[in-house]
This record gives structure tokens, sequence and C-alpha cells, in this order.
């Protein structure tokens, strides 16, 4: 990827730091002047990389690059820190000049001499303060480095096991991400009403028989025969009876007498159906209930950019 001096890539970017320019901080190390930032080195998307830095009369006005990572920046002080810098780190740093090509193989011998001090050095960087420009410009480049940067020491390959021609500057966050304290993830949190139902048991229904019992009645009409016995005066009651009447005792006629007799008893029948079984009515219930949500909050002193999005 391509790296272009700030002033190349946007002619305007003190715009985007109210007026403040980078290129004229004081650099200190433990407290220590050892330089001055001379420059800014950034990638095609404006993504601050390197700070080319001025050693002065610490090692003969020697100038190398420092990644972004390792450095933190403070307006208010004109100063630039990078806390854990040795004499001996820049001694063995490539010299940067704008007659060199600035490639790959020069940009990993500088991220070898960094990479070791990571592993060794006790003191991490400083993040109290923060870098106040952003982490990127927004302008398109306007020309590309004309420095011609060629000649290069020999490559450290102690950490390289990749291709240099692929290398992407965000696998290594510890040379080139911007501060911790300039980039972070804030979660704004907000409560929310979740409507959920769940079945429960109201209640229960129990259909059961019992009786009950009444008195009935019914009529039914019977016939019942009776003998009638009735004495009439004959027709004939002047004339003589034959002489062959016969007088005799005892019975003379039989007859059979008749009655119904009513036949009552209980027989069960079906009076009514009962039908028993569930529907499921619909009703819709509301509830209202207070709810809280984070807003974000910017307090600003002095005159820094906040760009929201």
């Amino acid at each position: 990827m391509a790296l272009y001096k700030i002033k190349d890539f946007d002619p305007n970017y003190r715009d985007h730091f109210e007026g403040h320019d980078i290129k004229d901080l004081d650099l200190y190390s433990n407290n220590d002047k050892i330089g001055s930032v001379d420059d800014v080195l950034v990638d095609e998307e404006g993504r601050f990389r390197y700070l080319i830095i001025n050693t002065g009369a610490w090692i003969f006005g020697k100038k190398v690059l420092l990644p972004i990572a390792r450095v933190r920046i403070d307006y208010n002080s004109k100063r630039a820190y990078a806390d854990g810098l040795s004499k001996e780190q820049v001694e063995n740093l490539p010299e940067f000049n704008n007659d060199l090509k600035l490639d790959q193989t020069y940009e990993e011998q500088v991220r070898g001499v960094y990479r070791g001090s990571a592993a060794n050095s006790s003191m991490p960087l400083d993040t109290s303060s923060s870098v106040d420009s952003p982490a990127y410009l927004d302008a398109t480049p306007g020309m590309s480095m004309p420095q011609n940067m060629g000649g290069s020491a020999p490559l450290n390959t102690s950490a390289s096991n990749y291709d240099l021609d692929a290398y992407d500057y965000d696998r290594e966050p510890d040379l080139y991400q911007m501060n911790d304290r300039d980039h972070q993830n804030l979660r704004l949190y907000e409560e929310r009403l979740i409507a959920n139902k769940h079945r429960q048991k109201m209640g229960e229904v129990a259909v059961g028989k019992h009786v009950e019992s009444e008195t009935a009645r019914v009529s039914v009409p019977i016939e019942k025969e009776r003998v009638i016995v009735e004495r009439v005066n004959p027709t004939e009651a002047s004339a003589s009876v034959v002489s062959d009447a016969t007088f005799n005792e005892g019975e003379v006629v039989r007859m059979e007498v008749f009655e119904e007799i009513p036949d009552i008893h209980k027989e069960a029948f079906v009076r009514e159906e009962v039908r028993v079984k569930k529907v499921v009515d619909q009703d819709t219930v509301n509830a209202n209930e207070e709810v809280r949500r984070e807003e974000l909050d910017l307090n600003t002193n002095g005159r820094p950019v906040v760009d929201e999005r």
C-alpha cells in the first residue's frame, strides 16, 4: 500500500485539526526531548501510519519512522510522546530521507526493530493523553510521494513469515492502531418491553350428574263389569203356564264378571343430551411500563473537532 506525506495527501489537512500542525511538535521520550516531528505518512485512505522523526542533536540529525501506535500527542503542550523509545532503537532503525524508496522491504526493517522492543520493553506507552487528530483524513490523495527512497538495509525476517506484498497494517495493531483511548467502542443500552406468554391453569370445571326425585301422577281409565238383577212384571202374568212347568232349587245361571286392573310401572327414557367442550376466546392485554435508554453526551474542552455520524 502506497504511503503519502500528509500535505501531499491533503494540502488543507490543517483544517481537520483546527489549524494545529502535527509537524511542529517536539518529541519526548521519558521526559527527555529526543527530536521533533518532521512529517506524517498516511496510507491511501488517509490513515496515519508513521511519524517522520528528526532526532536532531540526539543522534546527529538522523530521521527515522515512528509507527503511529507508539506515540501519543498533546496539542495543548505541543508535544508528542514516545515513552520507552530508546537511543539504541533509533540507532538500529534505517535512516529515512527523501531520496529513498519507501517500500515493504524498508517498512519491514522498521517493523523488525519495533517488534523486538515490544517484546523486551517493560514500559508500555502512556495513553493518558489522547491524539486529537482523526484516525484518517477524508480527502482524496492529490499526489503520491515523489521521493525515491531506494536503497535498503538487509531485511529483518525474524517475524516475517508472510508475503510482504500482501501485508496488512491491521495485523499489527501495537504498531499501527491508533491509541485505544482515541478509538473506543461504547455501547449504549436501552430497555425494551418484551411480550411473552405462558400457559397457566386458571381453574377447572367438573361435570357430573345427580338424581332428583318427585312424585309423578298418571290417570288410567279402567272398566269393571257388574251384574244387575232386575225384577220386572211378566207380560203373560194372567195366562196359565203349561202343565209341565217344574220348580227347581239351586243354581240356575252362572255369569263371569271381569274388570280392568291398572298396570303401572317405570321405564327410563332420554330426556335431553348435554355436550361438553372447550372453546378459545381471543383477547388483547395492554401493558404500560417505563423503560430506560442511554444517550451519548459529548462534553468538549477547547476547540476539538467532533464529527458525529
